[in-house]
């Protein structure tokens, strides 16, 4: 069950309640990392850097966290402030400024994506090229987590559907939608992805 980031939370975390803390950087890190990687460029160096400022940034600012009422998810909040971290080592490195425009492009792209989760057919020329697997892995790292994390557990540790709705603590039903929105996210994110880096990617 993913961890609330409600305005309970948001209090207890800004009178410097270590467990809110520490229970904000557990469930961010990874995705946060991730989602960072490919718009640095695949520099590891640069992505810890990325990370590790907007944690402390979001720290900083968490009296401007609104929490959403529903559905209490912080990511994109932190990925706003992640969005502006990568702009300023991208402008000091200088090197990778056109990833910093792929990357703005495909962001109003995948907010419409998201919005509508186009169900838009994979051609099968897409699935056959050679680059599917990187592109596969940066579509991943786009998702929201809820979506990649159901995505993970039902086609990469095979978890069934009853497994799941025991796990997260609710309905099978619960559990084929989540499933089902996250298909069409991925499916939507990965062709606005194969259209837009596929060349980038190596």
């Amino acid at each position: 069950m993913r961890p609330i980031f409600d305005a309970d939370w948001r209090a207890r975390a800004l009178r410097g309640d270590t467990a809110a803390v520490q229970m904000m950087a557990d469930d961010l890190l990874g995705p946060l990392y991730r989602f960072c990687l490919y718009r640095v460029g695949r520099n590891r160096h640069l992505c810890e850097e990325v990370v590790q400022e907007t944690l402390v940034r979001a720290l900083r600012d968490l009296d401007h966290y609104d929490p959403p009422r529903a559905n209490n998810n912080i990511f994109p909040w932190i990925t706003g402030l992640a969005r502006n971290e990568i702009h300023r080592v991208l402008n000091r490195e200088r090197a990778s400024v056109s990833l910093e425009t792929l990357w703005a492009k495909m962001d109003r792209e995948l907010l419409g994506l998201y919005a509508r989760l186009d169900s838009e057919p994979f051609a099968d020329e897409v699935l056959l090229r050679e680059e599917t697997r990187e592109l596969v892995n940066a579509t991943m790292s786009q998702l929201p987590p809820h979506y990649r994390e159901a995505l993970e557990a039902k086609y990469v540790t095979g978890k069934s559907v009853r497994d799941l709705a025991d796990l997260w603590r609710t309905t099978e039903k619960a559990v084929e939608s989540q499933l089902t929105r996250a298909r069409k996210a991925f499916r939507a994110t990965f062709l606005a992805l194969t259209q837009n880096l596929g060349a980038e990617l190596p």
